[in-house]
């Protein structure tokens, strides 16, 4: 699927929500379980964006890795309402979507499947779209293979994945997909979902004509 069509199905897909102000939706087509992940659409999103404390992500007694408090909040609330579909042995193909807030979910549930379902390795997809940085120091050797099939997804100067800010310690994984000029937009307008769509369009196009 081109990512114009990933991104408009990230923006149109019918949400639920769970406790902490995470909203979900799951769909599945083509024997793929696509996995949409919303961006921020209130007072408490916007709380937990701005929670840029490092917390450990404690998992089986033991603490797996450490990311910003305020996406982990929220992915953790997300997780039991999908981890049957994660967990299902007919679903063997992933594709993990999100936007802003939803894009730094997105990276949490990505390392997740492939955690609970190593024998996934290279049929987990993620895509994050003007994604901000969620995974913080120390680095981890093994993030490059559960990565090597993540993309984020930046439009020109995108504040929101320059955040938080590398001197915290923050880190994009993953491929960087840079769309758009620098100078087309403010770092603000960058960030805009038309904007986004509309230099994908174009990066689709240029790369059609090659």
């Amino acid at each position: 699927m081109k990512l114009s069509a990933l991104f408009e199905s990230c923006l149109s897909a019918s949400y639920l929500s769970t406790e902490n102000g995470g909203d979900y939706a799951v769909e599945k087509k083509d024997g793929t379980v696509y996995i949409y992940l919303e961006s921020s659409d209130g007072i408490e999103d916007w709380k937990n964006n701005l929670s840029f404390e490092r917390m450990p992500y404690e998992r089986e007694g033991k603490t797996a890795f450490y990311a910003h408090a305020g996406f982990l909040r929220v992915f953790l609330s997300i997780l039991p309402h999908i981890e049957a579909e994660i967990a299902h042995p007919e679903n063997c193909r992933f594709t993990v979507v999100g936007f802003s807030h939803g894009g730094a979910l997105a990276v949490l549930l990505h390392e997740h499947i492939l955690y609970r379902r190593p024998e996934l390795l290279g049929r987990v997809e993620g895509y994050g779209f003007g994604t901000p940085r969620v995974l913080t120091f120390p680095w981890r050797r093994a993030w490059r293979e559960c990565f090597a099939n993540f993309t984020v997804i930046r439009n020109g100067n995108d504040a929101v994945t320059h955040l938080p800010p590398r001197a915290l310690g923050y880190y994009h994984v993953g491929r960087l997909l840079e769309i758009g000029s620098p100078d087309a937009y403010s770092s603000i307008d960058a960030h805009r979902p038309e904007n986004i769509l509309k230099e994908l369009y174009l990066w689709e196009r240029k790369n059609a004509e090659k």
